[in-house]
């Protein structure tokens, strides 16, 4: 997740200040992805490192304002027209946990996915009912229209990883059937070292 464009669409806007931005950003994207100040300000110190935003004044309650610069607006252009990369995919938790499930000992790998699949199907009735919610308000504001297809992407995502695991179920069943997916069996333990001899003389 890029912060740091985010933060540079919301002062495209107009000057804003620290927690400010983290208030839009989350009413932008309905707190799905939550920012704490510190992150804000951080991102927003290296954004004026990179001559992306200037600090501009104070308002009226002393908070430091910040203001997107030519080359920030650049910047924020070359990201809404660059699309995003998908050569070097993030790491997926989950993709890796039933990756290494499906060689671990004593791991029931079908019980790992039932309990992946119960907790996905919970999340995707979750969004679907905030989805309801949304809709019965008839967005019609920028930040409850980008609320409602941040919402829909989570739907979509979740709905995908419960094929995914539907798929990997049926998988293993067929793999099954033809070889063998018994858990490797453990490392032997390690030999126990040998008693030291006691090369002291006996005494008779």
């Amino acid at each position: 997740m890029s912060i740091r464009h985010g933060l540079l669409a919301l002062l495209e806007r107009g000057p804003r200040y620290g927690s400010q931005l983290r208030t839009e950003f989350e009413s932008r994207t309905g707190a799905t992805w939550p920012l704490n100040v510190g992150q804000v300000y951080t991102t927003l110190s290296r954004l004026e490192r990179d001559g992306m935003v200037v600090q501009d004044g104070e308002d009226s309650a002393g908070h430091a304002l910040y203001a997107i610069t030519d080359a920030g607006r650049s910047e924020l252009k070359s990201w809404f027209e660059r699309p995003v990369d998908r050569t070097s995919p993030a790491r997926d938790e989950l993709a890796i946990k039933l990756a290494m499930a499906v060689g671990a000992p004593t791991v029931d790998i079908r019980a790992v996915i039932q309990s992946q699949r119960r907790h996905t199907v919970k999340a995707m009735q979750d969004y679907t009912r905030l989805k309801a919610q949304a809709l019965e308000s008839a967005p019609t504001d920028r930040d409850e229209v980008a609320w409602l297809l941040v919402l829909e992407q989570l739907i979509f995502q979740t709905e995908a990883e419960a094929r995914w695991l539907d798929h990997c179920e049926a998988r293993l069943i067929r793999l099954s059937a033809t070889a063998s997916l018994a858990p490797e069996p453990a490392p032997p333990p390690a030999p126990a070292p040998a008693p030291a001899h006691d090369h002291r003389r006996r005494r008779g």
